[in-house]
């Protein structure tokens, strides 16, 4: 933004918001966990949350209610339900739009004819066991996420003044707390330090006994 004698010139910048959708590697894909997140990093998505499930029918038939009563329901319920799936939330400018390009068209032989370098492409099975799961729509992608992930919030991430707004109100007074507490106890390692003593009191993250288990139900 150009200055001139204090005032600013007219420019205006728009507001972005970051996006977070619903990405799921389906049962089929799920020996290439590894590959595909590989490939998330490295198109510019940030995992925010990661969970590794095995959904039982009725859960199955719960997160894909809307397509009660059609001819492939039932054997996309025993689909998604055959075996573990890994299940993340992604954040990026127009994450659903990116995410949705990425996977590509949902039938997996058609997108080997049309899109051969889309992820159902290459990862996918057959016209139904497609490998990939993406939210098509913010709406969904909230319902989504929660049905996975129930203490999520789903928002629009806020930068620029809104940014600026929420580190002063919410992440800056426990900061200054947690640098008060670091020059109190002058630790050798003071970032490791700092990074530990921020996990243990994020006022933001209730603390829960346990390890959590590598495969759960949902």
């Amino acid at each position: 933004m150009m200055e001139e004698s204090g005032d600013h010139i007219g420019m205006v910048v728009p507001q972005i918001f970051v996006e977070r959708t619903l990405a799921i590697i389906k049962p089929d894909a799920v020996h290439r966990a590894e590959e595909i997140e590989d490939i998330i990093l490295r198109s510019g998505f940030t995992i925010l949350q990661k969970r590794r499930v095995h959904l039982t029918p009725e859960q199955a038939s719960d997160f894909y209610a809307e397509h009660f009563g059609k001819l492939f329901f039932p054997s996309l319920v025993a689909y998604m339900s055959s075996g573990p799936i890994i299940a993340f939330v992604l954040s990026k400018e127009k994450a659903i739009t990116y995410w949705r390009e990425l996977i590509g068209p949902t039938n997996t032989l058609k997108a080997r004819q049309t899109h051969p370098d889309c992820l159902r492409a290459i990862y996918g099975t057959d016209d139904q066991r497609n490998a990939l799961h993406g939210s098509d729509s913010l709406s969904s992608g909230e319902r989504e996420i929660r049905f996975f992930f129930p203490d999520s919030v789903v928002e629009p991430i806020p930068t620029g003044q809104a940014a600026r707004d929420y580190l002063s109100k919410s992440v800056n007074p426990t900061l200054l707390k947690g640098l008060t507490e670091l020059c109190k106890q002058k630790p050798s390692e003071p970032v490791t330090w700092l990074a530990d003593w921020l996990l243990e009191n994020n006022p933001n993250k209730p603390r829960v006994g346990g390890q959590p288990r590598v495969e759960e139900p949902l």
